[in-house]
């Protein structure tokens, strides 16, 4: 018997994003980039909080540029912290600024994608969990990644985050194995 992943429900929004988004191998690194600021603003909130916000979030951040937003600076924080359509909390939008200019600084010397994908060996990590109370929130793989961020110069990224974040862009394919998109996703492994 084949079964969805629980922690989806019955939210159309939420079973659209669980079916066709998360666990999906991302290697673009503006959109690493994006999920790895979303799931950030997520800390304190739900998942499905912040997806709900999603589309508001890129008009308001322009994309998720990176080259723009790094150049951002108190009028801009001043602008998103008067925006209703996404979470205003100023350390998380100051941490996207700084973190714009952090990912620029990666991306020029070695990648992005590269850099967040070698703490996985390049390969997503295939997971064969049979119940949600067998996932951890974190692992050593994140806890490294979170510490090569900060040391970065980035924020708003702990180990928890980057667990979430590496489930989300197929880092770690965390969908039960009795989910349809457990073996989509492992078929997306390279």
């Amino acid at each position: 018997m084949t079964t969805r992943c629980t922690w989806c429900g019955d939210d159309p929004l939420y079973v659209h994003y669980h079916d066709t988004d998360w666990g999906r191998p991302e290697r673009d690194p503006r959109a690493l980039w994006e999920k790895l600021v979303l799931d950030g603003f997520q800390a304190g909130l739900s998942w499905i909080t912040i997806l709900r916000k999603r589309e508001h979030f890129r008009a308001a951040f322009q994309g998720f540029d990176p080259t723009e937003i790094a150049q951002w600076g108190e009028a801009d924080v001043t602008r998103l912290l008067a925006d209703p359509g996404i979470v205003r909390h100023r350390g998380k939008i100051e941490a996207t600024i700084r973190n714009a200019r952090a990912y620029l600084e990666i991306e020029a010397a070695e990648g992005f994608a590269p850099f967040l994908w070698s703490f996985v060996g390049g390969t997503p990590q295939q997971n064969r969990f049979t119940s949600m109370s067998q996932v951890p929130t974190q692992s050593d793989a994140s806890v490294a990644m979170s510490k090569a961020l900060k040391k970065r110069g980035f924020t708003f990224c702990g180990p928890t985050i980057t667990y979430a974040f590496m489930q989300a862009v197929g880092m770690l394919n965390d969908h039960m194995i009795t989910c349809p998109s457990h073996d989509a996703c492992a078929e997306m492994a390279w």
